[in-house]
C-alpha cells in the first residue's frame, strides 16, 4: 500500500463516488477500504433502494434509467407481475442488486400467476387493507395463507433470478406484518427492511412502540441497516441534510420510487448527489454480516 494511503476496517460493498470527488475505488464486501491520508476515514454508507422493480414496463425501465446513472444502490423485485420476468433477466444480464419485494396487498398481474395465489392474495389483501392497524394484529385463521403466498413468491424469485433472495421488503411495508413476523416467514439470517426510523412531527407513542416491537423481533432473525427512511418528501431541505449527514457515520437506507415523476427528477437530474455531499452512495446493497444491528431510539 502507497505511504499516502491508509486503511481501515469498513463492511461495504462497492461505492459510488460522482464526477469531481476523489474515487474510493472498489470496495469490497467484508474488506478494507482506501482513503487518501489527508481526508477521515469514511465509516457510514447511503443505500438508495428502488422498490417496485418488474411492477410494470415502465416502472422497470424509470429505475433501470437510475441505475445506469449510478444513481440507486439496488432494487426490489416483485415477482408474479406483469414486468417480472423482464426486469429479473436485465438483473442477472446488468448485475444489478436485487432483492424481494413481497406483495401481500397488490394484486398480481403476471398471466403465468397461478389462481389459487391470487386466491389466497385477494384474501390477505382484504384483511390487510381494512384498517390502518391489520397488519399489527395476528390472524390465526389466515396463517396458512400468510406462509402460502410468501413461499411462492420466494420460490419465484428463485426461478427467475436463478437465486434465493438474501434480502426482503414489502409492498406498503406488509412484511412487517404481525403473521409475517409470528410465523417467522422470513429466511434466518437474511437481510430484512426495518421500521421507518424516527422523524420530527410523528405521532410519538404509536409509532416508536411499534417501531420498537418490529426491531426487536427482525434484530432476533435477520440483519439491519442503522436507519431507514423514505427519500421523499423534498420540501424540508433540514430533513435532508439529516439524513444525508447520517450516512456519513452509519448504514442508512431510503427507499424510492422512480415511477413518481418528482422522484424520478430527483435521481436523474443530479440533485441526488448535491445532497450526498461527503456520503457515499453505494453500489450495491450492504449490512454488517453479523445479527448486531443498531436499534435507533
Amino acid at each position: 500500500m502507497d505511504s499516502t494511503e491508509k486503511s481501515f476496517p469498513m463492511d461495504r460493498a462497492h461505492a459510488y463516488v460522482p464526477p469531481g470527488q476523489k474515487s474510493l475505488g472498489d470496495l469490497k464486501h467484508t474488506s478494507l477500504a482506501v482513503l487518501p491520508s489527508e481526508e477521515p476515514p469514511q465509516t457510514g454508507v447511503l443505500i438508495i433502494n428502488a422498490d417496485d422493480w418488474g411492477r410494470d414496463h415502465q416502472t422497470t425501465e424509470r429505475i433501470f434509467e437510475c441505475f445506469r446513472r449510478r444513481t440507486i444502490s439496488s432494487v426490489s423485485a416483485m415477482v408474479f407481475m406483469e414486468d417480472s420476468e423482464r426486469a429479473a433477466a436485465i438483473s442477472r444480464e446488468q448485475g444489478i442488486d436485487a432483492g424481494l419485494h413481497l406483495n401481500l396487498t397488490t394484486l398480481f398481474s403476471a398471466r403465468s400467476c397461478p389462481q389459487k395465489l391470487k386466491e389466497r392474495q385477494q384474501e390477505l389483501a382484504g384483511f390487510l387493507r381494512q384498517h390502518s392497524f391489520a397488519r399489527v394484529v395476528y390472524h390465526p385463521w389466515l396463517a396458512r395463507s400468510f406462509e402460502y403466498a410468501v413461499k411462492a413468491q420466494i420460490e419465484e424469485y428463485g426461478r427467475i433470478y436463478g437465486t434465493e433472495p438474501e434480502r426482503f421488503d414489502g409492498h406498503h411495508h406488509m412484511h412487517l406484518s404481525a403473521n409475517v413476523l409470528f410465523q417467522g416467514l422470513l429466511p434466518f439470517g437474511t437481510i430484512v427492511r426495518r421500521h421507518f426510523s424516527e422523524e420530527s412531527g410523528e405521532k410519538p407513542l404509536r409509532n416508536r412502540l411499534f417501531r420498537k416491537f418490529t426491531d426487536v423481533l427482525l434484530a432476533r432473525r435477520h440483519r439491519l441497516v442503522d436507519f431507514f427512511f423514505s427519500l421523499p418528501p423534498f420540501q424540508s431541505p433540514a430533513r435532508l441534510q439529516r439524513i444525508f449527514s447520517l450516512a456519513c457515520q452509519f448504514i442508512v437506507e431510503t427507499e424510492t420510487h422512480p415511477a413518481d415523476p418528482e422522484e424520478y427528477r430527483f435521481l436523474t437530474g443530479g440533485q441526488v448527489f448535491r445532497w450526498a455531499g461527503d456520503a457515499l452512495i453505494a453500489r450495491r446493497f450492504v449490512v454488517p454480516t453479523h445479527l448486531s444491528p443498531r436499534n435507533d431510539g
